[in-house]
């Protein structure tokens, strides 16, 4: 399995999608995961950069994934 560089994620209100791509953009993995399952998921995930939209629960979760190590980063929703 090639190593993650990026994960992209779909927030929802109960399940996210997870997409997770190598550093030249190949697909490693994609994984639908209930969100009481999120922080268990991704805390077993190496270090990586990890995008997702602005949103009100964005916030919270992208200091979680900063506690886990990861570089959480938020889009603006109008792009």
């Amino acid at each position: 399995m090639n190593a993650v560089a990026l994960i992209g994620i779909d927030l929802g209100k109960h399940s996210f999608h997870l997409h997770a791509q190598d550093e030249k953009g190949r697909m490693v993995f994609r994984k639908k995961v209930l969100r009481s399952q999120i922080l268990t998921v991704l805390g077993n995930v190496p270090a990586c950069d990890i995008v997702m939209e602005a949103c009100a629960g964005a916030h919270w979760m992208a200091r979680q994934l900063d506690g886990l190590g990861h570089d959480a980063k938020l889009i603006s929703p109008s792009l």
